[in-house]
């Protein structure tokens, strides 16, 4: 898994300093599922993190997004990372508003059973991809 990290972000620092056409910009998020609530958060991102991506493809909000698992061989503190890629700088500046009306639009969140988010997973770290 921290293999395949370190690919994505030497790939998209690589665009960054090479590819001055791409303005994509990379939104990254380093979860921990805690207190072993694995299926909990799997279903969570699931049920909502993806769909609320898919809904913003479908209205050009970004461009692409893909969730990664961390296979458990590493002793990270993540075990999911999310990625949401805007096409360019006018999709990342709106990117607030454009989510809360698809939030909007999707309804309330879908949960596995009476667990809240806190109680199953935590943001590490978040960074953001922004081409000078």
């Amino acid at each position: 898994m921290i293999r395949n990290f370190i690919f994505l972000l030497s790939f998209c620092t690589t665009s960054l300093f090479f590819g001055q056409q791409d303005q994509s910009i990379s939104s990254m998020d380093f979860i921990e599922i805690v207190n072993n609530n694995e299926q909990e958060a799997l279903f969570y991102y699931q049920n909502n993190w993806k769909i609320l991506r898919q809904m913003a493809i479908k209205k050009n909000y970004i461009s692409s997004f893909e969730l990664l698992k961390d296979t458990g061989q590493d002793k990270n503190s993540f075990s999911l990372i999310l990625v949401t890629t805007y096409a360019n700088r006018e999709q990342f500046e709106k990117r607030e508003e454009h989510f809360q009306e698809l939030i909007k639009e999707k309804g309330g969140l879908e949960l596995l059973n009476e667990k809240k988010p806190t109680e199953f997973r935590k943001t590490v770290f978040s960074k953001d991809l922004i081409p000078q």
